[in-house]
């Protein structure tokens, strides 16, 4: 007999409201939501706001773990649980693991292969030990000679359920501006001046080779079987229309107000970065996420390299009235989800998974608010 129970002294953020009651699961599923004076039950969140479990549908956290320094490597089942750990505190029940493919230097993560850590994924997830709802975000670097090589142990994986094209190719896109890039390559990933210049004079080789034949590998793996697309870094309107007429859903992190406004214009969703929100701007000196926001152009967030900050740049667009709640709550569950193809979760409503989160504000000394997770469940079962 499946077990019910009854969230009760709560405020839910439904799709389009936010109301005070009772929230009632069975079999892991909503069974019902009654509005009104105070239920008893038997969870009382005594007064915090009662959310949809959130989607994260970008985020490189794994592979932060997997690599918490240039050039070492860490054993996928230690990396794997912490990650999976930070997903739950963070209140992501659904997690796309963006793991990237094609890179000319092998001792990069993603210039190797990727047998052990999908081993372990599928061993832990079978037997029941991770929090989160992991699926698989296929980050697919097009201009790299290895890049269809090093996806083969994605192909016809049940867990593949987004692929996004990538291009980072220096002088266009996210690295319009060569110098940025080369504070980030020599940075985060510990390349030398001379490393970084010799890979700029090869990019617009591998670029003319590699990248559009690539392209058209995984569009039609894509479309064959029925996995969502992702654009990546669009600059211009031209690179929206072509991700439109690809299939992609989503257009990952525009970087400029006329792609966001061309995506949104052709029913992409625009993903924008959490960090980009909670700091007030691009690193990469791109447009911010805030001002697309402000334009009617964000679509979805992304924790992208911190996780906290998916729920705190929601919160964010609430304290500066930006969005409402609600409209901030769906950027990162209920859109990210449709957007995913996913269509059991993402809302408080009678029939969705119980994946669910409680959170209670924190206002500090500045006056600041900041969302505290308290509580998450995964289908009804406390995971948190």
């Amino acid at each position: 007999m499946s077990a019910t129970t009854v969230f009760a002294n709560a405020r839910m953020v439904l799709p389009d409201e936010v109301i005070s009651g009772a929230l009632t699961v069975h079999g892991g599923r909503i069974a019902s939501i009654d509005g009104g004076p105070t239920a008893e039950g038997s969870v009382d969140l005594d007064g915090d706001f009662l959310l949809p479990g959130l989607v994260e549908v970008h985020t490189d956290n794994f592979e932060r773990h997997l690599v918490p320094r240039p050039k070492v490597h860490w054993n996928p089942l230690p990396a794997l649980l912490a990650h999976d750990a930070e997903m739950a505190a963070a209140g992501i029940t659904t997690v796309f693991d963006a793991l990237g493919v094609g890179e000319a230097d092998p001792e990069s993560l993603r210039g190797s292969t990727w047998d052990a850590t999908l081993a372990t994924l599928d061993a832990c997830a079978a037997q029941d030990v991770l929090r989160a709802d992991h699926h698989l975000h296929v980050r697919c670097e097009l201009p790299a000679p290895n890049t269809i090589e090093l996806f083969e142990p994605f192909r016809g994986h049940p867990r593949v359920s987004l692929i996004s094209l990538m291009d980072h190719t220096p002088g266009q896109r996210q690295w319009e501006n060569i110098e940025l890039a080369r504070i980030y390559y020599t940075g985060k990933k510990g390349w030398s001046d001379r490393k970084f210049d010799e890979r700029v004079a090869q990019a617009g080789m591998l670029q003319a080779e590699y990248a559009q034949p690539h392209r058209r590998h995984f569009v039609d793996y894509c479309r064959a079987h029925g996995i969502a697309l992702a654009s990546h870094d669009d600059t211009t309107v031209a690179h929206v229309e072509q991700a439109h007429a690809e299939g992609a859903s989503m257009s990952e992190f525009p970087t400029t107000l006329a792609a966001a406004r061309a995506a949104h214009g052709l029913g992409l969703s625009n993903v924008m970065g959490g960090p980009n929100v909670m700091r007030g701007g691009s690193h990469s000196g791109n447009v911010a996420a805030a001002e697309l926001a402000r334009h009617g152009l964000l679509d979805i967030l992304s924790s992208d390299y911190v996780p906290s900050s998916l729920l705190g740049a929601a919160m964010r667009l609430v304290n500066d009235e930006i969005a409402t709640l609600p409209q901030a709550v769906a950027m990162v569950t209920r859109t990210p989800a449709r957007a995913a193809r996913l269509h059991d979760r993402g809302a408080l409503e009678a029939g969705l998974r119980a994946d669910l989160v409680q959170v209670r504000m924190c206002t500090l000394s500045d006056g600041v608010r900041h969302p505290v997770v308290r509580g998450v469940w995964r289908e009804g079962r406390r995971v948190l």
